[in-house]
């Protein structure tokens, strides 16, 4: 059993690599397309920021992943390790096809498949899905008004500035930006991850021990080796970089400006740090994909390929049934094989 929890663990971080592959258009997309970093640099800095943020947060998001959605005595490794299976397949189809799909919902949405496949509607807190499906709507929208918001509010402040100043300005401010954003990113995504491997452990009486700091099955704090070896698999695939991705966000949607990228990132980042202290695991990518529509739509409505949008928001409607039913057929796949 220890060595199979081990391989579900190792399918697990994959995941968060992954996940960091696809998401790496989030984080770097609008910095790469404002030239105001080159590429790699640029994941460089995101993979920073994306590891740092296990210092800085409580683990609110993990706890929800692991405790809050599905009803843990349905939890088991045939579960997670189907779960997980089915998110890495949509997560990679989708990267391949270059569209920011979010990563949280395909595991989330695995999950349910795999829990209500193995026993029933009675498996998961629909209060609970129901706030987290409820913020596949909010995020985005969230995240277009703040985008927005901060693109009115910077251009009037801006006003009797010359174009060339202000780029020069918002070059430097981009920086921060982009960190912050990728700060949230790291804090948001790995935990789901973190989520998914103490929710493995404390399904396995004998193993409930490692979950925890203090070996205690009781305690709130996860093991650091979890929080740890998350960030640096998120971080890893920050750095590999889904390239076609990050093509689709940062030139495919509207052609973005140094201020244009300030905008979106620090509209995009405060969502997530906001949604992210009650614990809520919301889309990075539907986030930062709104405040990035928003900042373009407010120069003028045909700056933005709507067409586009609406490859990726059919991508974003397909995430979670897909998953689903992958992670249902994987389940009983695995649950046959196994034993």
């Amino acid at each position: 059993m220890v060595a199979y929890v081990l391989f579900i663990v190792a399918v697990a971080l994959l995941f968060d690599f992954s996940n960091g592959m696809n998401d790496a258009a989030n984080s770097i997309a609008t910095i790469v397309s404002t030239r105001v970093l080159s590429p790699r640099t640029a994941v460089l800095w995101a993979a920073f920021f994306n590891f740092v943020a296990a210092f800085l947060f409580e683990t609110h998001v993990a706890r929800t992943i692991g405790t809050g959605l599905v009803v843990p005595e349905v939890i088991t490794p045939h579960l997670i390790l189907a779960a997980l299976l089915a998110a890495i397949v949509w997560t990679f189809f989708c990267t391949r096809k270059g569209l920011p799909i979010s990563v949280s919902h395909a595991l989330i949405g695995a999950l349910a498949g795999a829990a209500l496949c193995r026993a029933g509607a009675g498996a998961l807190y629909w209060p609970r899905l129901a706030i987290v499906a409820a913020f596949i709507v909010l995020s985005p929208l969230i995240g277009l008004l703040l985008g927005t918001g901060m693109t009115i509010g910077t251009f009037w402040l801006c006003r009797q500035q010359s174009p060339r100043a202000v780029d020069r300005v918002f070059r430097v401010l981009q920086l921060v930006s982009a960190g912050v954003y990728s700060l949230s990113h790291g804090l948001n995504d790995a935990q789901k991850t973190m989520g998914i491997i103490f929710a493995l452990l404390m399904s396995v009486p004998s193993l409930q021990r490692w979950a925890t700091h203090d070996g205690n099955p009781a305690s709130h704090q996860l093991a650091w080796w979890i929080i740890l070896s998350c960030h640096g698999a998120i971080a890893l695939g920050t750095y590999l970089g889904g390239w076609k991705v990050v093509h689709t966000l940062g030139s495919r949607v509207t052609r973005l400006r140094p201020v244009d990228g300030f905008c979106a990132e620090t509209g995009g980042g405060v969502t997530i740090l906001a949604v992210s202290h009650f614990g809520i695991p919301v889309s990075t990518t539907h986030t930062i994909t709104g405040a990035i529509f928003g900042v373009g739509a407010i120069r003028r409505p045909t700056a933005v390929r709507w067409a586009v949008g609406t490859e990726i928001v059919t991508a974003w409607v397909l995430t979670l049934p897909m998953s689903a039913a992958i992670a249902a057929g994987l389940y009983t796949l695995v649950a046959r094989i196994v034993g």
